[in-house]
Order: structure tokens, then C-alpha cells, then sequence
């Protein structure tokens, strides 16, 4: 089993920034690839960036690339994903996940997830 516990969500200007943090605990937790995703209110759940185990691989939504950098320190079990010029459609509740699967955008390649941090950006 592994617990992922996100943290870092708020309310935030549009053009702000944001960082948030996945803590992760369990067996063999630095072995999975790590996922981002975001669900706004009446949308489906979708990706917006992953990490390989070792942090070397990145993969990120289109619309997020430049702006959004996932990271990981496998000795302190957290990822992290920082958030630079916010916009109002990045608004949602955003998870982190844990997987098997490399580099994958699909929701159900992942098995853990923690409970969501809601991020808000006004306009």
C-alpha cells in the first residue's frame, strides 16, 4: 500500500504562482512514477503532468508545458508540482498518484491517490 498526502493548494491571483507537495509513505513508494491530475467541477478527472521513478522522465499536458514543473525527492518521499503563471482554467481540485506504468497520462494506470487540494485562481 501506499498514502499520498497533497498540500500546497490556495487561492491565487491570476499570473500567480502556486507549489504543491505529495508526501508519500508505504512499501517500495520511491519505485512508482508519480502523477498529477486535476478535476474542476463537472469535468472528468484529467492528467497534467507525471515523473518517472527516478525523477530523469517528464511528461506534461500541452497546455501546462512551460508554465508547470513536476519534480520529485526520493529521499524526503515528496513530489511536487510548481505552478507559475496560473490562469482561472487551472482552477480544480488536484491529486497526486502512484503508479507502475512510465510516464503515463492515463488515470487508469495509476492504483494510489491522495485526497486532492483545491487550487483557485481568480481572474
Amino acid at each position: 500500500q501506499v498514502q499520498l498526502v497533497e498540500s500546497g493548494g490556495g487561492l491565487v491571483q491570476a499570473g500567480g504562482s502556486l507549489r504543491l507537495s505529495c508526501a508519500a509513505s508505504g512499501r517500495t513508494s520511491n519505485s512508482y512514477a508519480m502523477g498529477w491530475f486535476r478535476q474542476a467541477p463537472g469535468k472528468e478527472r484529467e492528467f497534467v503532468a507525471t515523473i518517472n521513478w527516478s525523477g530523469g522522465s517528464t511528461y506534461y499536458k500541452n497546455s501546462v508545458t512551460g508554465r508547470f514543473t513536476v519534480s520529485r525527492d526520493n529521499a524526503k518521499n515528496t513530489i511536487y508540482l510548481q505552478m507559475n503563471i496560473l490562469k482561472p482554467e487551472d482552477t480544480a481540485v488536484y491529486y497526486c498518484a502512484a503508479g507502475l506504468a512510465w510516464l503515463s497520462p492515463n488515470v487508469k494506470s495509476y492504483n494510489y491517490w491522495g485526497q486532492g487540494t483545491q487550487v483557485t485562481v481568480s481572474s
